[in-house]
């Protein structure tokens, strides 16, 4: 094993002398003396004449600002902390707020909380050991009216995972796992005794013993050594366990599951509408193995039909508080990367007694809707029922069936497609906002290397199938929510809350330069200035370049037991319940409907909020995993191409650089500023710089060439210089 002098940290457990302490005293008193002046290390030699001290006194430096005397307003410049007079340690003047961190993609952070108004800023440097998704207690530093406020952690309350992947490397005393997830690194110290074989280089699994709650450093001890597999392999299940997800499933749940009969008795069936003799079929991907909903279509003897939208009755199998229900609830979601799927529930259940499977018997809860001819609904039935599909389209299939006519069922699945446009639109005049982004795509070799990538392309078998599912979860949400007019009866509700007007804001200040005003003044405008822009930037390659940006200045939708409505959809009710193989989110809804819908039966709402709350967050962190394989991916399909060429947009702006999306592989990466011809800067937008000297100005979408400098995999991170025509 290779031994090293390892790298100067903070130990808590060796502490020496301060040997500076007389030079901690003059650098104390200074700023004392002087509270309005921002000095760095090399003005302070300069001011207190210390020759040949610039390196300790930067030392000492941190040490004050880790002890909130000064504050590193830029540049390593330091002035005096203007609460630092008012208070001492542990004063009650402090001020401090609870919150979960929220990564940003420059290694800062926005800490979300309920205690103030605001979201807290962090800058990278004061996020002590803090990663994605953290709850944290935050010191607010500055506070300026009409800002967010900034702050620093000060502790770290709950981790949101307690293992990581990450590289091992071995020193005299001890040895560190380096940790890196998305922009944010970690260092886990291990004692030697904990190294359970692995030596240095190694790729590890490494699990807290103490969190860098009450210590200055994190450590833990190694549990798995990951040598033996691929490096694909390595980091696909890197980016799981570091997100918080099981790769595997505990021996208990296999077993469970593996017990489960897959026999249907004529007594269940008798329990069910049955409604097997009704023309129903599945679509889904060419590459699906789980088909968690079905539609049926069935035209009535006066003339108007009924549309059934059939979902698995995955809580038949899973019952609440069994091994297997804790396991799904503990996971949350599936999540998927791009060349595996981590399941919520074993393959048993998932591809087996759950997938609605052509030719079989299944099991499911529906929403069945009873429509005229003018597809106004006239009624609507939910219930437990038992199916048997006719035939399994993919989405190919159906789109071939849709824009010929021709095919089996074309009658049919034409049909079901004006439906769906009319429901489409009806939503759309309703005020719903499109949120229409490219998804990218890979084609993978035998040993999942990428070989090509591409954007995948939304039909009308698609969005049939989306409206349908629309549909049924809205209906679903209406019945909950209409169940007790006088007391609401505690439901799971998938909301979505009005855009952030600052961000808003800022992005009307850039289309105003494009000649597109947006009106912001009330919801209504908002939702019609959005599809506006969304329909133009089908037309206009620099305008789709502002669609990620309309999202991210929307509300997350969560999960909670509080109705406010989804405005994105414009939907008043609006819930999950069609993907209870993927999301248990659904397995809450389907009990809480199967439980309501005879007699009102009231759960627990601060339980349920509690679930809801679990649940919103996994599926948080199951979307950062899938961009982060996704980030993989593209490194990964660029590497071989370091020296070349690309044409790009530029799709964002932080304090080190520009990030560029290229056009072909849509791989995003940074321009540093110091890989620039001239210095830039921000002109009062985040979507615009201009050039100091010639005053040229960049902004969000516009189109530069860019060569690829480097190709880091590790960090998932592309790196490329600006080449400026003559």
């Amino acid at each position: 094993m290779s031994k090293k002098s390892r790298p100067k940290h903070n130990s808590a457990k060796k502490k020496g002398k301060n040997s500076g302490s007389s030079l901690k005293s003059l650098l104390y008193n200074y700023f004392i003396k002087h509270p309005k002046k921002a000095l760095n290390a090399k003005q302070l030699v300069q001011k207190l004449k210390l020759k040949g001290k610039e390196e300790k006194i930067k030392s000492v430096l941190d040490k004050l600002e880790n002890e909130e005397v000064i504050f590193n307003i830029s540049e390593d410049k330091y002035r005096l902390d203007r609460f630092y007079k008012k208070k001492s340690k542990g004063s009650s003047e402090d001020t401090f707020v609870t919150g979960k961190v929220d990564m940003t993609r420059a290694g800062s952070a926005f800490i979300i909380t309920d205690d103030i108004e605001q979201d807290v800023f962090v800058p990278a440097k004061h996020l002590k050991f803090a990663m994605d998704n953290d709850i944290v207690k935050v010191l607010i530093t500055r506070q300026v009216s009409g800002r967010r406020p900034e702050g620093k952690i000060k502790k770290v309350l709950e981790r949101a995972s307690s293992q990581f992947v990450g590289v091992l490397r071995t020193y005299k005393s001890e040895a560190i796992v380096h940790i890196t997830r998305g922009t944010a690194e970690l260092q886990i110290f291990i004692e030697n005794d904990q190294l359970n074989g692995a030596e240095d280089g190694d790729k590890v699994i490494v699990k807290l013993v103490t969190d860098g709650r009450d210590t200055k450093e994190v450590w833990g001890r190694i549990t798995t050594r990951l040598g033996d597999l691929s490096d694909n392999d390595l980091e696909m299940n890197a980016i799981l366990i570091n997100a918080g997800f099981n790769i595997a499933f505990p021996e208990e749940v296999i077993k469970e599951s593996e017990a489960i009969s897959v026999t249907i008795s004529d007594e269940e069936i008798s329990l069910r509408r049955d409604i097997r003799d009704v023309l129903t079929f599945t679509i889904d991907p060419a590459d699906a193995k789980d088909f968690d909903d079905a539609i049926s279509y069935e035209v009535l003897p006066d003339g108007n039909f009924q549309i059934g939208v059939h979902i698995a009755d995955v809580t038949h199998y899973v019952t609440a508080g069994s091994a297997l229900d804790q396991e799904a609830y503990f996971r949350s979601t599936s999540v998927y990367l791009v060349d595996r799927v981590c399941p919520m529930l074993p393959e048993k259940l998932s591809n087996e007694l759950c997938s609605l499977r052509p030719n079989e018997d299944k099991l499911c809860f529906s929403a069945i809707f009873t429509m005229d001819a003018k597809f106004k609904i006239l009624d609507t039935w939910l219930g437990r029922t038992v199916i048997h599909s006719d035939h399994r389209f993919t989405y190919e299939d159906a789109q071939e069936v849709l824009e010929t006519g021709e095919g089996k069922f074309s009658k049919e699945l034409v049909h079901l497609n004006q439906i769906a446009k009319d429901l489409k639109q009806k939503r759309f005049k309703n005020g719903s906002i499109s949120f229409e982004t490219a998804e990218v795509k890979f084609k993978l070799d035998e040993n999942s290397v990428p070989i090509g990538v591409y954007t995948k392309v939304r039909q009308d078998a698609h969005m049939l199938v989306e409206d349908f599912m629309l549909l049924a979860n809205k209906a679903v949400a209406k019945f909950m929510s209409g169940l007790d007019s006088k007391k609401p009866v505690p439901a799971v509700y998938r909301v979505h809350d009005e855009p952030n007007l600052e961000k808003l804001t800022d992005l009307a200040l850039f289309t105003k330069e494009l000649g597109i005003v947006l009106n912001l003044d009330t919801p209504k405008n908002i939702t019609k200035s959005l599809n506006d822009l969304a329909l133009k930037a089908q037309s206009d390659d620099n305008l789709k370049m502002l669609q990620p940006m309309i999202i991210r200045s929307m509300a997350k939708a969560i999960y909670t037991t509080e109705n406010i409505g989804h405005y994105g959809l414009a939907f008043d009710h609006y819930t999950h319940f069609t993907s209870p193989i993927r999301r248990y989110s659904d397995v809450l809804v389907h009990r809480l409907l199967a439980k309501n819908l005879n007699k009102v039966t009231r759960e627990s709402l601060e339980e349920l909020e509690v679930k809801c709350k679990h649940v919103s967050a996994q599926e948080r962190k199951a979307n950062d995993a899938e961009r982060d394989s996704i980030k993989y991916k593209q490194v990964e399909y660029m590497k071989d191409k370091v020296g070349e060429e690309f044409e790009g947009f530029i799709s964002g702006f932080i304090d080190r650089g520009i990030f560029v999306e290229l056009k072909e592989s849509r791989a995003e990466g940074l321009i540093t500023y110091e890989q620039m011809d001239e210095v830039y800067i921000s002109t009062g937008s985040s979507l615009k710089v201009t050039g100091k000297k010639s005053g040229k100005s960049m902004s969000m979408g516009d189109t530069i060439q860019v060569r690829l400098m480097d190709a880091d995999m590790e960090k998932k991170r592309l790196e490329f210089k600006l080449i400026v025509s003559e």
